[in-house]
């Protein structure tokens, strides 16, 4: 089984896009490097997560190779920023995911490339 079907699959992938997104926006770190109008962005971290979890590549069908670290390049990520990332995940997981088992998978998964786009010090 891949972990896209095992975390509970588009479903879950969205849920958690649609639940994270207003707490990016309530963080003072975090808001300032985030656009107003987060639609596109939802729906390209759902295609993002949906192939990053091992489901469809939706995002690569669409918009190439994701190339994360170069599409982050442009804006300032600081250790600092990366942990409120973080916490914001892990917060709405906390919401959506009933499971401590999937939570911990999916936070542990998405820890590595929250710290590789830091591309400034603090």
């Amino acid at each position: 089984m891949e972990l896209y079907d095992y975390i509970g699959g588009e479903t879950t992938i969205r849920n958690i896009v649609d639940a994270f997104y207003p707490k990016v926006l309530a963080h003072p770190l975090l808001a300032p490097i985030f656009p107003e109008d987060l639609e596109p962005l939802i729906e390209k971290q759902f295609q993002f997560l949906t192939q990053f979890f091992g489901g469809p590549s939706l995002y690569t069908d669409e918009h190439g190779n994701p190339m994360m670290r170069a599409r982050h390049a442009p804006f300032p990520i600081t250790r600092d920023r990366a942990d409120a990332w973080l916490a914001c995940m892990q917060r709405t997981l906390e919401e959506v995911v009933p499971s401590n088992e999937v939570r911990s998978i999916i936070l542990d998964r998405l820890k590595g490339p929250a710290y590789f786009f830091v591309n400034k010090e603090e």
